[in-house]
């Protein structure tokens, strides 16, 4: 009776686990960021999702076109995703999350354990 139990919390935990999966956000697509100095690619890249510079306008910060970030992200809900944030270049790894609408995203990345923020708002190319 134990076993016929788990099996049914274990399915029902399954099910459950793929229906959210499959309504989590998904911030693939083209972006360009609030300021409009950049024009960045998120896709998915191996089991990680990838922010690629496209395009940018002031490299005097050191953006180029070309560099990628790469994001560990996990549902957190329907419209949010939370993980990490590598960035090769800067050799630096952010807290980020990233929140998913229709056409528009809302980034916030954070270093030193979530005392030094950013936020940053991007809108769907056309």
């Amino acid at each position: 009776m134990r076993l016929a139990i788990l099996a049914a919390y274990a399915a029902v935990i399954s099910t459950a686990t793929a229906s959210y999966a499959q309504q989590s956000a998904d911030p693939s697509g083209v972006w360009l960021r609030d300021d409009g100095n950049a024009r960045v690619r998120i896709a998915p890249c191996g089991s990680n999702i990838c922010a690629t510079n496209l395009w940018i306008r002031d490299t005097s910060k050191g953006e180029e076109a070309g560099d990628r970030l790469v994001m560990s992200l996990e549902p957190k809900s329907p419209d949010t995703l939370a993980g990490t944030a590598y960035d090769a270049k800067r050799d630096r790894t952010y807290s980020i999350t990233v929140q998913v609408s229709d056409r528009s995203l809302l980034t916030r990345g954070c270093i030193l354990g979530g005392v030094l923020c950013r936020n940053v708002h991007w809108q769907l190319a056309r």
